[in-house]
């Protein structure tokens, strides 16, 4: 297993709580007063149906989207969150003219900085974790989907920022290689703040320490469901399958 170079700087756990969030489309009102607290260190999971809002609510916190009054959201410690937020679209976003390091070291580039050989050194190793070891000189077009989701996945990685947001980042993969890299993204995630979408109530009650149902017209938020011990949590866990029963119903409801 490839040992991973520690971040330069290691960051303190940053919660973020999401408070009076609302968004209308088209005169509809897609949500009203909707609350979400991120505790710091943890990943919080957000699952709900298509179109129910769960992407507009990641794009909030991540500065991407204009917040409708009285939309607040707010770091723990009171110091703006630009800056300190690493998202994964659901798109991969790969630039085709660029490697696949370089893709992976964007943040840099659009930052006009150069990587630190360190910074390098991670995302090598990273590229090997994800499983494309060998192909960081290769273009975007020589991938699959899947592979592509990958690199994606290893540039939001590198960027050592305390928040993480993810919104569905294994989607695009296979059922071994999702048990594979969750393990990854639970491992190299370990005490950031990560906020992450997705549809599948497996994954969730395997990495989340929290896990919340975002339903209705408008949407709510529901109380969390708290999994018992560490992600990631084996996948045959029978505590799990009994818990993906009660996420089913919370969906269905």
């Amino acid at each position: 297993m490839t040992i991973l170079t520690p971040p330069a700087a290691v960051l303190p756990p940053l919660s973020v709580t999401v408070s009076a969030a609302r968004l209308t489309y088209g005169g509809t009102l897609l949500f009203g007063d909707v609350a979400l607290h991120l505790e710091g260190g943890a990943t919080t999971c957000l699952l709900g149906p298509s179109g129910v809002g769960k992407t507009t609510l990641l794009r909030l916190i991540a500065g991407l989207a204009e917040p409708e009054p009285p939309t607040l959201v707010e770091a723990g410690d009171g110091a703006p969150l630009a800056g300190r937020v690493a998202y994964m679209a659901q798109q991969d976003l790969l630039l085709p003219w660029l490697s696949v390091l370089d893709n992976v070291l964007l943040g840099s580039r659009l930052r006009r900085e150069r990587p630190r050989p360190e910074r390098v050194e991670r995302a090598r190793a990273l590229l090997e974790r994800v499983g494309l070891g060998g192909r960081e000189g290769d273009r975007p077009a020589t991938l699959s989907g899947g592979q592509r989701q990958r690199v994606a996945l290893a540039r939001t990685l590198v960027e050592d920022r305390p928040v993480v947001l993810m919104d569905e980042p294994f989607s695009s993969l296979d059922a071994l290689t999702r048990l594979k890299l969750q393990e990854t993204a639970a491992e190299t995630l370990a005490g950031r703040t990560v906020l992450m979408v997705t549809h599948d109530p497996l994954e969730a009650l395997r990495l989340g320490h929290r896990i919340h149902v975002m339903t209705g017209r408008p949407a709510g938020i529901g109380p969390a469901l708290e999994p018992p011990g560490p992600p990631p949590r084996p996948v045959d866990d029978t505590a799990l399958l009994a818990l993906q029963a009660e996420l089913l119903r919370r969906l269905a409801g």
